[in-house]
């Protein structure tokens, strides 16, 4: 084999080997975890007290919207990390690409600020 397919095939054979010790892992935690059902048991649990409501409860799609607008920004911040190390070596185009990607960032988190949606409650 060459030294280029060597490196894959150390991490294959290592995704492998972790792959079949945390699945030996989890077969011997089975076998030998006590299993005694009991009604208590099978009830659901809410933080310690009895559940006062049933199985499902509705949310508002507010949080939905924040959680979504999180993800968002967060995935596109991460798109600063591998620019900031490597902006000299593209020059000043790529400085004035990355401040409008900031800018296009910026309209829409003020965007959603005017609409409300990042008030919690």
């Amino acid at each position: 084999m060459s030294e280029y397919l060597t490196g894959y095939f150390y991490v294959a054979s290592f995704a492998v080997v972790a792959a079949l010790f945390g699945g030996l892992l989890l077969t011997v935690a089975k076998i030998l975890r006590p299993n005694k059902a009991t009604k208590s048991k099978l009830e659901p649990y809410e933080c310690g007290m009895e559940p006062f409501e049933g199985n499902w409860s509705q949310y508002t799609a507010r949080y939905y919207v924040f959680a979504l607008l999180f993800l968002i920004f967060d995935v596109e911040i991460a798109f600063l990390y591998p620019w900031a190390t490597v902006f000299r070596e593209f020059g000043v185009v790529s400085l004035v690409e990355m401040f409008v990607f900031i800018v296009v960032l910026l309209l829409g988190l003020v965007y959603a600020w005017k609409k409300g949606v990042l008030k919690w409650l």
